[in-house]
């Protein structure tokens, strides 16, 4: 398989950041990923303890489509979110002080006032920790051609952003992603991933992510076509390198079973 593109999410349920290339570290999560999470009212989260969350308490897309119409980007040289509405500037913010995080705060206590259980706080993943969907898994593939035969199936365009991942791959057959749990992926300069599991999908994925429209359904048409709500899958760093745009995967033979003599 060839990688079409990589993507970051540095905050969760924001916008992706296109790259060129990333370089990934074994045990690692994908570089600049989830650093943030937006907390929708007390979470309980404790950065001294941190444990997984569920997405629901944090601003995110199944429930905040309006997210969608926001274009974000975060600059790591001077850890700034930098949050545009409308084409204009709304609100930047250093995440690294509590200057800047007030700042970022009160764009969103504003922007989604009706959407808010509590105070909006932005919080940092403390090292070895991400704001990610699954405690499993450190990057996401999706397979472009399971995207394009959703697409045959609505008869109108899915962006595969919707999916929010990692590493968008071409040259599989669709759904093949899905039968690679268990199996090892090679890349270049010795990357090595093993996938640990499928991505399960949910209500997320029906909002366009350029208008924040709720337009497909796509969570129930792939219960109602294939019996599961699949799309994607979870992988591990086991040994890592560079990656970029263009370079090739390939799925490692199975093991052969052991002869009985």
């Amino acid at each position: 398989m060839r990688i079409a593109s990589l993507h970051r999410y540095p905050v969760k349920g924001l916008s992706p950041e296109r790259l060129g290339a990333a370089d990934l570290v074994a045990g690692a999560y994908f570089p600049g990923d989830r650093l943030f999470a937006i907390e929708n009212g007390p979470s309980g989260f404790d950065p001294e303890a941190p444990a997984f969350q569920p997405k629901f308490k944090f601003l995110m897309l199944m429930k905040n489509g309006s997210l969608a119409r926001l274009s974000t980007r975060y600059l790591d040289e001077t850890t700034t979110l930098v949050v545009e509405e409308g084409g204009r500037e709304a609100a930047r913010g250093d995440l690294s002080t509590p200057e800047g995080r007030a700042a970022i705060e009160a764009f969103f206590r504003g922007y989604a006032a009706r959407e808010l259980r509590g105070e909006p706080r932005v919080l940092a993943a403390p090292e070895g920790f991400r704001f990610t969907d699954s405690t499993k898994g450190h990057l996401s593939i999706i397979n472009l051609a399971s995207v394009a035969a959703l697409e045959d199936m609505f008869g109108a365009p899915v962006d595969p952003l919707r999916f929010r991942g990692n590493v968008h791959v071409e040259g599989l057959e669709p759904w093949a992603e899905l039968d690679l749990v268990g199996r090892t992926i090679e890349g270049p300069g010795g990357v090595r991933l093993e996938v640990v599991k499928r991505i399960q999908r949910c209500a997320a994925t029906d909002v366009d992510p350029a208008t924040g429209l709720r337009d497909l359904a796509i969570p129930p048409t792939l219960m109602r076509r294939f019996g599961h709500m699949d799309c994607g899958i979870y992988c591990k760093v086991l040994q890592g390198g560079r990656i970029a745009e263009g370079a090739h995967l390939a799925v490692e033979p199975a093991a052969q079973p052991a002869l009985p003599f």
